[in-house]
């Protein structure tokens, strides 16, 4: 009788317990985007800006590693990443960064020729960390215009545009307007004189 018993209670724990567990279960499913392999850098990268955006390029490693808006980018296997730092903390990002449609796909050769669009380019090394630290100046600033059109000799500098945005001229309206109405309408005119 005994035997009857534990055999009935062991089969009864054998049947409960699993069904228990399943119940409780979850099923994660996600998909992983593997990260790209480090890059070993023998030191701190020194930059060059590419002549005509105000992308940094790392010109000394065989793969493209570019500085941009304060971010590190690199494509890797047809994906983009970026990390707040050269080195590690790779991110995926997804789609391709906007900048990169202004950088030619042979600046490399560019570079290691010392010519920019048939011109001599004295480009200029730039250590990372004044880079990281200046980029958003220099950018408003228009620096490397500024400073020999980007060390690209006889290189034609753009033609400025007007810094005043086309003005339009606002119909009258023919009928009264609400206090609300006056107001966004005034709003509407102080800012497009502030531009």
């Amino acid at each position: 009788m005994k035997k009857l018993f534990f055999g009935t209670m062991l089969l009864a724990l054998v049947i409960v317990v699993p069904i228990s567990t399943m119940a409780m279960g979850r099923v994660d499913v996600g998909v992983s985007i593997p990260l790209p392999p480090p890059i070993i850098f023998p030191g701190p990268p020194q930059l060059v800006v590419i002549p005509e955006t105000n992308v940094y390029a790392v010109p000394d490693v065989d793969v493209d590693v570019f500085f941009y808006g304060g971010w590190w980018w690199r494509p890797w296997e047809g994906r983009w990443y970026r990390s707040q730092r050269y080195d590690s903390g790779w991110s995926h990002y997804q789609g391709t960064p906007s900048f990169h449609r202004s950088v030619p796909s042979g600046w490399r050769n560019d570079y290691k020729q010392r010519r920019w669009k048939g011109q001599q380019w004295d480009h200029q090394r730039v250590p990372h960390q004044q880079a990281q630290q200046n980029w958003s100046r220099w950018e408003k600033d228009r620096h490397w215009e500024k400073q020999n059109n980007w060390g690209v000799r006889g290189l034609k500098k753009p033609q400025a545009q007007s810094q005043q945005p086309s003005r339009k001229v606002q119909p009258r309206q023919s009928q009264p307007q609400s206090r609300d109405g006056q107001r966004r309408q005034q709003q509407e005119n102080h800012e497009r004189r502030g531009r």
